[in-house]
Order: structure tokens, then sequence, then C-alpha cells
């Protein structure tokens, strides 16, 4: 696994695009709704294999191995907890695989769901399943860490906590939020940004945000906190739910791109999607 060292002057060199959606794509290629996504990919992998391969192919130069809810707490819904480590393990294998030439990241998620309160017992829980995540995740040859999608401080905390204990390398955070700089819980953002900062975090960000007018403004406000490497990992504007019950996002590759180039200039460094984009969206900002 790399350094955070290593892998900030990766990042300088050239590897500041991230890839972009998952899951959304997985359901277009047949991924049933409600699934058990990790369980399903291990089962069916060539839709995976080929998106990330067009990923990469895209311009994407870190791919986030599909390890989003690979923690016991949420695999233990499908009777798979006893091989959270495998699981990892293989889903890392598998994304190496299909992008070879890419840095490759273990993906871990908000497990907010399953805390009652964040008290010391719910700490203790958040740990625990980001510990045997990583130590699978690491096993599988991971070249860094990505907590993503978070919700709340102690998530991120946890992941730290639990990296730490397992001796982990690089990793990077980054949660969704408000257009006005805030988490969903109502912490500053950008305070909690320049904390994992100061604590280790190579790079740090956000993702699952909208792409729209806000989103450099939004570039601006945490800038002002972060020093290193500020991730710009948004979604295709804002979606519109079908009678089908799914999000639907209708901002073209090109719209995306010119809000990513806003971005930029307004000081963000690494540049990827989330839900609704595809390896088209990537295309349209590998040259930054």
């Amino acid at each position: 696994m790399l350094t955070k060292e290593q892998l900030q002057q990766k990042i300088r060199e050239g590897y500041n695009i991230l890839d972009g959606a998952t899951g959304s794509n997985l359901r277009n290629a047949g991924m049933p709704k409600g699934c058990c996504a990790e369980q399903w990919i291990l089962e069916n992998p060539e839709p995976l294999v080929a998106l990330q391969r067009a990923y990469a192919e895209a311009g994407s130069k870190i791919i986030y191995a599909p390890t989003f809810q690979a923690q016991p707490i949420a695999l233990k819904a499908v009777g798979l907890e006893n091989h959270t480590e495998k699981i990892n393990e293989a889903l890392v294998a598998l994304s190496r695989s299909a992008a070879p030439g890419c840095l490759i990241a273990g993906d871990l998620t908000t497990l907010a769901t399953f805390c009652d309160s964040w008290d010391e017992n719910s700490f203790d829980l958040l740990v625990e399943n980001y510990r045997r995540q990583i130590h699978g995740l690491m096993e599988g040859g991971a070249d860094l860490l990505v907590g993503e999608t978070l919700l709340y401080p102690q998530e991120a905390e946890a992941i730290l906590c639990a990296a730490e204990l397992e001796g982990a390398g690089a990793q990077m955070y980054t949660f969704t939020m408000q257009g006005d700089g805030s988490l969903f819980s109502g912490a500053d953002a950008g305070k909690i940004l320049k904390e994992l900062e100061e604590a280790g975090a190579a790079a740090v960000g956000f993702n699952c945000v909208a792409a729209d007018m806000m989103t450099p403004y939004l570039i601006t406000r945490l800038r002002r906190y972060v020093k290193g490497p500020l991730i710009c990992k948004p979604n295709a504007g804002v979606p519109t739910i079908g009678p089908d019950g799914i999000a639907h996002y209708a901002q073209t590759p090109e719209e995306f791109a010119d809000i990513m180039g806003q971005c930029k200039q307004n000081g963000a460094t690494l540049f990827g999607g989330c839900c609704g984009t595809a390896p088209e969206y990537i295309h349209a900002i590998r040259h930054f």
C-alpha cells in the first residue's frame, strides 16, 4: 500500500482523475435493485470488469474497488459476514485485473444506518467493522483506502483508527454535504476536512453532491481549510425520480465537464463522478 507521501506524489505526477459511478451502471447492466452488490459482482464479474476497463480507457487513474458495503454488519444480511476479508480481497483483485495500470482504492462507506447513537459502543462497532474490511482490502493489495459518502465525522474517525490498527497506508476521505459547506449532521465540513488532513489523510473532499452552480462555490469554501489535495466527485446534476423509483440524471458529459472545469479553477485537485456518471463523463474531464 502506498504511503501518504507516495500517493500525493502520484497525484502531482498526474494521477488526478478518479472513476465515476459503479452501482447505477451495474444496475443498467442487469444487477437487481436491492441485492447485495458485492455478492452479485463476484457471481457476475463481467459487467464490473467491462465498466472499470472503460473507466481506465476514458482516463481514470484511480479506480474504486466495489467494496462499498463489504463490512460484516452489512454482509450479515446475506449471511456472508464470516467471509468479509475474503470478499474484500477478491473484489480488489477483480478491479486490479480490470484496470492493471491504475491505482486501486479500497472503498469504505457510511455505517450510520447501523448505529442508534454515537456513544462509545457505536464507535467500537464502527472500528471493528472497518478494521475487518481494511484487513481484507490490504490482503487484496489495495494501493490506498477511500472512505466515501460519509455522513458523520465519527465515521471518518473510526476509519482512521481502524486503519492505524491495521497498519494501513494512504487514505482519502469524502463526505456527502450541502451546498453551504455543512455536513447533513450540521457540522462544518471545512473544519472536519482540516482535522482529517492534520490527522494524516492524503486527500479530502466530497462526493455524491450535485454538480450544479453551487459546486464551484463549495470548492472555494473548502479550499479555505484544506491545504493539500481536494477531491471533487459529484453527481451528474440533480436527479429526478422516475415511476420505477430510480433516480435519473439529465446532465450531459459536456455540462458536467464545464462545472468541473470551474471547480478546478476554484482549487479542486482530484476529479471524478458519483451518481449518474459513466465513462463518457470521465472522458470529458480527462485532460484536467
